[in-house]
């Protein structure tokens, strides 16, 4: 796999696409059955970064590095430091993640403590969402949205036309217009900016008239995804700070196996929300004491594609690593009562309660009040690509032995440098997306803000 540094240019439009479902499947099909296209982006190793204009781009996703910054101002320092113990830590991972027809750049930046001392506690790996106006996107989004209105504008008219065959021509044009709401609605001066083409394909097809233009913002297309950084970090505090061998982060659709209609009793059933029969896709989780259900599905996500350091699926339903911490019973929260009883003849059947995701249980934005929407979550196998690889200790003279020792019982080995213990780190950031100046609280063409960050622990 060549490296990919633009790989993570406008994910949003993965978000709103609807998996490959067959919900007819049964045993019989079995033999014919074919992998199933998820709507979450995965993030996978692609080779170690060793050029030296990629470390600068922002619009280069990378594992571990230095971060190369979007905001007019290089960021206080302090943002990569553990909230445990205060040091600074390792840059985990950093994405370049713009949301689909926004005129923002956008990049998300993780931050992980490796301290033996501080595994298992809040504030040891920190999430940043930096944003930056891109004024020649927003130029041609601006032309974009234009072209939409226009044709949004003739559908309208052209419906209107069709309202009632019978009146002349001269009717038709004096006449009130009984789609008045919806021509409103249609022509207003700022159509919605996060407008997704995807919820608008129709409108373009046989469209002959804008192909030109289309070409056009297909060939400037290239140009705009270069984001050097707008700050230098050689002469300052994050250039010496401590980081792992830098590796390009490249995105692929998931695949999972498709999975024939189980034939398991009722208290092993898993229920999609949307009340449709269970299968890989399904988000919701019987709140039984016999097995770890999350734990389960979280292991043959990851057998379906073991090379996963990071899930992305905004607006999604994150992957529990288990069911027996606090933020799972926090996200997936038991229905409140018990659970509907149906009676028989000689029984009664109690049916085994569900647990599904609740968005609500995540902070708001503390700048904007909008709800935090889920993200992106990091996976096991991050830790296996960043953990040192092991190397012929250098053998020490017994002058450093004994200062070592000293050092040692001294600070007990809370200090130590080792491997983080989590299982994932699930990332919620606001859904607006909202870019406000700290002090004054007016809208800014910079913004670099601090987002939620749940960890489960392997533990």
């Amino acid at each position: 796999m060549s490296p990919n540094p633009c790989a993570w240019h406008y994910l949003a439009p993965f978000v709103d696409m609807a998996p490959v479902r067959d919900d007819d499947w049964s045993d019989s099909d079995e033999e014919n059955l074919a992998e199933v296209e998820t709507s979450v982006l995965l993030g996978v190793p692609d080779g170690p970064v060793d050029i030296d204009s990629d470390l600068n781009d922002v619009a280069v996703s990378r594992i571990g590095g230095h971060p190369a910054f979007l905001t007019a101002t290089e960021p206080p320092f302090s943002s990569s430091e553990c909230k445990v113990c205060g040091n600074p830590m390792e840059l985990l991972v950093q994405m370049w993640c713009p949301f689909e027809d926004s005129p923002m750049d956008r990049a998300l930046y993780i931050w992980g403590c490796p301290r033996v001392g501080c595994q298992g506690q809040e504030g040891t790996v920190r999430a940043w969402r930096a944003l930056r106006f891109n004024e020649k996107y927003a130029a041609k989004l601006q032309k974009k949205l234009e072209r939409q209105k226009a044709k949004a504008q003739t559908k309208v008219e052209s419906q209107v036309a069709k309202a009632n065959p019978f009146a002349s021509k001269g009717n038709a044009i004096s006449a009130p217009n009984p789609f008045g709401l919806g021509a409103q609605i249609f022509g207003q001066a700022s159509p919605p900016p996060f407008q997704s083409d995807v919820t608008d394909g129709n409108a373009d097809e046989g469209d002959s008239g804008s192909e030109s233009d289309e070409d056009d913002d297909s060939a400037s297309e290239k140009s705009l995804l270069t984001a050097i950084s707008t700050v230098s970090i050689a002469d300052s505090a994050w250039k010496s700070s401590p980081a792992y061998p830098p590796l390009y982060l490249s995105t692929i659709s998931e695949y999972l196996p498709a999975q024939a209609k189980p034939k398991v009793p009722s208290t092993a059933e898993v229920v999609d929300p949307a009340g449709k029969d269970g299968s890989w896709l399904s988000e919701a989780y019987e709140n039984s004491m016999n097995t770890d259900q999350a734990f389960d599905r979280f292991s043959q996500r990851v057998e379906a594609e073991p090379e996963q350091c990071v899930r992305y699926e905004l607006h999604g339903t994150p992957l529990p690593f288990s069911s027996s911490d606090a933020v799972f019973k926090k996200l997936f929260a038991a229905p409140d009562g018990p659970p509907p009883a149906v009676t028989k003849a000689a029984f009664t059947v109690v049916h085994p309660q569900k647990r599904t995701f609740d968005p609500a249980a995540v902070p708001p934005c503390p700048v904007c009040r909008s709800k935090r929407v889920f993200e992106c979550q990091l996976m096991p196998n991050l830790i296996n690509v960043l953990r040192p690889k092991e190397s012929e200790p250098r053998k020490q003279t017994d002058e450093e032995r004994r200062k070592a020792v000293e050092e040692a019982l001294k600070r007990g080995n809370k200090d130590q440098r080792g491997s983080m213990e989590w299982g994932t780190c699930m990332v919620f950031s606001c859904e607006k997306d909202c870019c406000f100046d700290d002090e004054t609280k007016e809208e800014s063409k910079f913004t670099w803000r601090e987002e939620v960050v749940l960890i489960q622990w392997d533990s």
